[in-house]
């Protein structure tokens, strides 16, 4: 693994850290106290090839930005049931907020299928780490980049380690995302929106936009969306508005480089099992997390993941452009 390398100031990621933690703290003063979690779930839907674990989850809450490797059950991001075959075949992907959940599960599944990776991340050295290992574990290399987003100097210092790095880039998935949850629009402060717009959008924003001038033909671009910017949410107005313009992004950002021969697209998860809403909701409502799904369960990053592969490999997605894709556990 290639360690990471301080960005060029010493103190953004920590300056980030402090103020995705400072908007916690004051929304989580403001809180109500949550219902008990009741009772297990009935008929929680298992169809994958083997059971993933259901309500009711241990009550936690993690501290922002949130950690993998403190939540319990450690979520499933190795798909241990997927065979690789080539798909991304000396290809080169960078992948942001790629230490954990959704992003480590990709960043596992493109080494996989031959690709080399470099996961950009904010604080999480132990998450990154392991994500390296994996990856590195596939015969594959992972370069770890340390740095914040929201900073378009950081941005292009990540493409450009990533060219220095591995000769090439060919994919970019857009992951890294802030979410807090405010109970009314007047607990909704300035600072939390912006520090919502800043990371969900801008993130996005500065790292296509540093990439473009170097995805070749047959290149990709992948937007990590929600199901919260299709149905909105009713305590996420400022997450919900960000993953509503990142589906509006990726159709106009795809309109806008199709000549190029590259292809934007998106994928839009309910709800998953990664630190970020442990790091965001009261321990007690944790522990129902992903209950009001059809499948009655949380996604697993692991049931998430293929979604990607199949989005960056030209092999079965070279016609597909523009499209946002729902991964929701629901019907519809």
């Amino acid at each position: 693994m290639t360690k990471p390398r301080a960005p060029k100031s010493a103190t953004a990621t920590q300056a980030a850290v402090a103020k995705q933690r400072r908007v916690q703290k004051q929304v989580d003063a403001r809180k109500k106290t949550a219902p008990a979690a009741g009772k297990d779930a009935k008929g929680a839907v298992q169809a994958g090839p083997h059971r993933q674990p259901a309500n009711p989850l241990p009550q936690q809450h993690l501290r922002k930005p949130g950690r993998e490797s403190d939540l319990t059950p450690a979520p499933r991001f190795q798909a241990e049931g997927y065979r690789g075959s080539g798909k991304l075949e000396g290809r080169v992907a960078l992948i942001t907020g790629g230490d954990s959940g959704i992003g480590r599960a990709v960043a596992v599944l493109f080494a996989r299928e031959g690709a080399d990776v470099a996961i950009v991340y904010l604080c999480e050295d132990e998450d990154a780490a392991v994500t390296c290992a994996h990856v590195e574990r596939e015969g594959r290399r992972c370069l770890a980049l340390r740095g914040d987003v929201t900073a378009m100097h950081f941005c292009r210092e990540a493409v450009e380690r990533t060219l220095a790095q591995f000769g090439r880039l060919d994919i970019l998935v857009n992951n890294a995302a802030f979410q807090q949850h405010a109970e009314q629009i007047e607990d909704l402060t300035e600072e939390h929106f912006d520090l919502t717009v800043r990371t969900n959008l801008y993130g996005y924003f500065h790292m296509a936009k540093a990439a473009l001038a170097h995805l070749p033909e047959g290149g990709s671009i992948i937007n990590t969306g929600s199901v919260t910017g299709i149905s909105g949410s009713g305590k996420l107005l400022d997450y919900s508005a960000t993953k509503g313009a990142i589906h509006a992004f990726t159709k106009a950002l795809a309109s806008n480089v199709i000549d190029r021969g590259i292809r934007v697209n998106a994928v839009a998860p309910g709800p998953v099992w990664t630190p970020l809403n442990p790091a965001d909701r009261p321990a007690e409502e944790v522990a129902r997390f992903g209950r009001s799904t059809d499948m009655k369960r949380p996604a697993q990053p692991e049931e998430i993941a293929p979604a990607y592969v199949f989005l960056a490999a030209p092999a079965c997605a070279s016609y597909i452009t523009g499209i946002v894709l729902p991964i929701t556990g629901s019907v519809g």
